[in-house]
């Protein structure tokens, strides 16, 4: 059974419930209400016989019974029963039930009812004088609109219940619908269109949350699979180079092992070269491929995005010392709560580092600036350079691995650093943005969220 058909059975249960539970209590207060109105009006035709039965003035008398007859109506079946105290035990020959003779006995004013016919009696005393007053009557009207109001509570309970499950059944229909168009979306995404993403709902309620939750899924489905892919596609090509360079420059110095004047240091040296190289594209796979998105692997903490930029000036001075990179904290924001980014450090390092010394090498040295500013929720490092820019129809392709652009003949590198960067920003949830003009520099802004505490 769908949860949306169990929402519209609960629904329905409870919608029910209270129904009955509000239909009963009318009824039973309703029903009360007429038993203690018709009690009421007998108790007060006994209280009139009393006073009839002991008054010794004939006028008052006759006075009393002309306002009874003028203003009370006669009561269906209505009968009057006058018991003296030695009659008490022997009520049952006026027709008196014998439990309401002695009930009256023991309590005084008494009500009581069988087989539809009321009954109120009390005794009373005046002098020496005691008599036991019992009027009777039937309330054919009473229950009879007892009787309509059920009938009426039965036939609305009955419509209730069609009509909450009709309610239920759109309720739960429109209440699930966002989660239907979810998974229509999730079944149409495969693994030859991992780029595509559910439509975000605004709010914070748990449809927006899984939705969210969802397209997480995907970013670290997405470049795990562009990882995997990426790592079969292009290691193969990647390594046969260097492993070709070691093969030949071995099977050549085998070879000049016994002819006079060759030259094994230089045979050697191109090995170790191509070794290094080896080495060096190994190293930049493993570390693209353990970047695979999956945060609970990583040691996560929180970190402020000025200390990480002078972190990412200490790699460059250890590695490239001759470097020109300036720090810009101008644009720096009041609140240093907007500096703070929850993550790994020594990813994040990496990744800037990769992007800081490909601004190094691609300028040779000229000024590169890091400046670190807040905008809306992210902190944004922007790495500014004035080196040889990238060509327009390179640069939707320089975050593919091994990728490097048409003009980078004369730089060494492997086109692995930039990818990289791009999987551990993504996996830190921000994003990467480059602008870049040939002979004109290039500027690549990382955005991180902010941390919301």
């Amino acid at each position: 059974m769908s949860i949306q058909r169990k929402v519209a059975l609960m629904f329905l249960g409870l919608t029910v419930s209270i129904i009955l539970m509000l239909s009963s209590a009318i009824f039973y207060f309703a029903h009360q209400f007429a038993f203690d109105d018709f009690y009421k009006r007998l108790e007060a035709r006994v209280n009139i016989a009393s006073e009839i039965y002991h008054s010794d003035d004939k006028d008052s008398v006759s006075m009393v019974k002309g306002i009874r007859q003028r203003y009370l109506e006669v009561l269906s079946s209505e009968k009057e029963y006058t018991i003296k105290p030695a009659d008490y035990k022997k009520s049952h020959i006026h027709g008196v039930p014998q439990e309401l003779a002695n009930s009256i006995m023991a309590d005084g004013r008494t009500r009581f009812k069988k087989d539809n016919v009321f009954y109120a009696g009390n005794i009373f005393r005046v002098g020496d004088d005691e008599v036991m007053i019992i009027v009777s009557a039937r309330d054919p009207y009473g229950l009879n609109e007892l009787n309509n109001l059920e009938q009426v509570l039965i036939i609305g309970f009955l419509a209730s219940i069609l009509l909450a499950y009709f309610v239920g059944t759109r309720f739960s229909y429109h209440t699930f619908q966002p989660v239907r168009k979810i998974i229509k979306k999730v079944n149409g995404i495969t693994a030859s269109n991992l780029h595509m993403r559910l439509e975000l709902y605004a709010g914070k309620d748990e449809i927006a949350e899984l939705t969210q939750t969802f397209n997480d899924m995907l970013d670290r489905l997405e470049t795990a699979f562009e990882t995997q892919n990426n790592f079969v596609s292009n290691a193969s090509h990647e390594l046969r180079t260097p492993l070709a360079v070691i093969k030949g420059e071995a099977e050549l110095a085998l070879k000049q092992l016994n002819t006079p004047g060759a030259d094994a240091k230089k045979t050697l040296n191109e090995i170790l070269i191509g070794a290094q190289s080896l080495q060096d594209i190994l190293t930049s796979l493993l570390g693209l491929a353990q970047t695979g998105f999956d945060g609970k692997k990583q040691s996560w903490e929180q970190i402020r995005a000025d200390e990480l930029v002078w972190m990412i000036k200490e790699s460059a001075d250890n590695i490239i010392p001759e470097n020109n990179i300036n720090i810009d904290l101008a644009a720096l924001p009041e609140d240093e709560n907007r500096l703070v980014i929850m993550g790994n450090i020594n990813l994040l390092r990496l990744a800037l580092s990769n992007i800081a010394l490909n601004a190094c090498k691609y300028s040779d040295n000229k000024p590169v600036t890091i400046s670190i500013f807040a905008e809306n929720k992210s902190v944004i490092i922007s790495i500014k350079d004035e080196g040889i820019g990238i060509p327009e129809g390179d640069v939707q392709h320089i975050f593919e691995p091994f990728f490097r652009a048409s003009n980078t003949g004369k730089f060494e590198g492997h086109g692995v650093g930039l990818p990289l960067a791009l999987n551990i920003v993504r996996l830190h949830k921000g994003s990467i943005a480059i602008a870049s003009k040939v002979d004109k520099g290039t500027t690549i802004r990382v955005m991180l969220p902010v941390y919301a505490g």
